[in-house]
């Protein structure tokens, strides 16, 4: 199941959804976190575990945590060798003044971006799609 590498090809056929929850990124040095969490991320590194949950998770558990985000789902099959798409979007952002924590899935990108600066974030990403 081959993803999509040609740029102007994801660029154009990139459909943005905006998940309604508000993240957060978490750090847990001794690499645990209770069980009935259900984090939509963990990714291990040498100073610790990182999650990414929902705030409202992080706060029932008294978990510190950082960034509250909004999370961007960009529809479109992006294979993991694609060059430049990350990049195209992130230079885009930055444009604007907005970071970006991108996390690529197997099948498609997905952006943490600051939760007050979502529906900016949309609007530039749907008009990448037109300008490609």
């Amino acid at each position: 199941m081959q993803g999509e590498t040609k740029l102007d090809t994801l660029l154009a056929g990139m459909s943005p959804a905006l998940a309604p929850e508000i993240y957060v990124f978490a750090t847990r040095p001794d690499g645990t976190w209770p069980k009935d969490l259900t984090p939509r991320m963990i990714f291990h590194e040498s100073e610790g575990t990182t999650l990414i949950l929902t705030q409202s998770q992080a706060r029932a558990a008294s978990i510190a945590h950082h960034f509250p985000c909004r999370m961007i789902t960009l529809n479109v099959h992006s294979a993991l060798e694609a060059v430049g798409f990350i990049a195209r979007i992130a230079s885009e952002l930055a444009a604007q003044g907005m970071g970006v924590n991108p996390v690529a899935g197997f099948f498609h990108d997905h952006l943490f971006v600051p939760a007050d600066r979502a529906d900016e974030a949309m609007a530039i990403l749907i008009s990448l799609t037109s300008r490609g």
